[in-house]
C-alpha cells in the first residue's frame, strides 16, 4: 500500500479520477455531488507500468478445442507455460474498493495487452484474438481478430469476465495481484468462431479458465 500515492487515493475519494471530462457547468455540480457519494478506494493506480495477465486453462475448454480440431497457439509477446497463457500489460489504470462493502463495480479501469494474444488453427485457417483490452468495470475483454493475416474486427466483445470467485486485492512489492475471476467465451467470440470454422459447436459461456492479474504499480 505504501507504494501507492496517498494524493492519488484521495482524488480518486472525490471522484476526480472517474468525473468526466469537458461537462456543462449545469451538470457539474450534480457530476460533483454524485463524486462525493464515491467512498475512498483500497488502492488507486493511475498509471499500470507492466505485468501480466495469466489465464489457467481448463480442461474442459482444451478438450473442446480439441474435439473441434482446434490447436492453440500464442501470438507476439505471449507465452504458453504449464498449462497457463500469459499476455504481459503494456498499459492502463485501475482503482480498486473493498468488496465487502456496497460501492459496485469493486473493480474499475482499462487493462490494455497490446502485441500479444491467442491462435486457433484448424488446417490452413487460422484465427488470431489478440490486444486484449480488459475493462473490468463492466466485466467484459475486447480484443482484435484477424482471420489468416486478415482482420476481421477491431476491439470485439470475445470474453466476459465472472467475478464471483474473485480473491481480495493482494499487494506483493511493486505489484498488484487480482485472482480468481473466470474467463468465458462470449456469444460474440462464439459466433465468429463458429463462422470461420465452420462449426455450431462453439458456444456462448464457454468457460476458458481462471485468470490472475498481476500489475505493475509502481517503477
Amino acid at each position: 500500500m505504501n507504494k501507492i500515492s496517498r494524493t492519488v487515493i484521495g482524488l480518486a475519494a472525490a471522484g476526480l479520477l472517474v468525473a468526466g471530462v469537458g461537462i456543462s457547468a449545469a451538470s457539474a455540480s450534480s457530476e460533483a455531488a454524485s463524486a462525493a457519494k464515491i467512498p475512498a478506494p483500497v488502492a488507486a493506480v493511475p498509471e499500470l507500468f507492466g505485468g501480466n495477465t495469466a489465464v489457467a486453462l481448463d480442461k474442459g475448454f482444451t478438450d473442446a478445442l480439441t474435439s473441434l480440431g482446434l490447436t492453440p497457439g500464442v501470438v507476439g509477446t505471449a507465452t504458453l507455460t504449464d498449462g497457463s497463457v500469459h499476455f504481459p500489460i503494456t498499459g492502463g489504470s485501475v482503482v480498486y474498493w473493498s468488496p465487502s462493502g456496497k460501492y459496485r463495480p469493486y473493480v474499475q479501469g482499462i487493462i490494455e495487452h497490446d502485441g500479444s494474444g491467442l491462435s486457433l488453427t484448424a488446417g490452413s485457417t487460422v484465427v488470431e484474438l489478440t490486444n486484449f483490452t480488459v475493462n473490468p468495470g463492466n466485466s467484459k475483454l475486447y480484443g482484435d481478430v484477424a482471420v489468416n493475416g486478415k482482420i476481421a474486427a477491431t476491439q470485439a466483445y470475445l470474453f466476459s469476465l465472472h467475478g464471483g470467485t474473485l480473491k481480495a486485492l493482494q499487494l506483493d512489492g511493486n505489484n498488484a495481484i487480482l485472482t480468481g475471476t473466470t474467463v468465458h467465451v462470449s456469444g460474440t467470440a462464439a459466433g465468429l468462431l463458429d463462422q470461420v470454422f465452420n462449426t455450431t459447436a462453439v458456444k456462448g459461456g464457454l468457460l476458458v479458465g481462471v485468470a490472475t492479474i498481476t500489475a505493475q504499480i509502481a517503477k
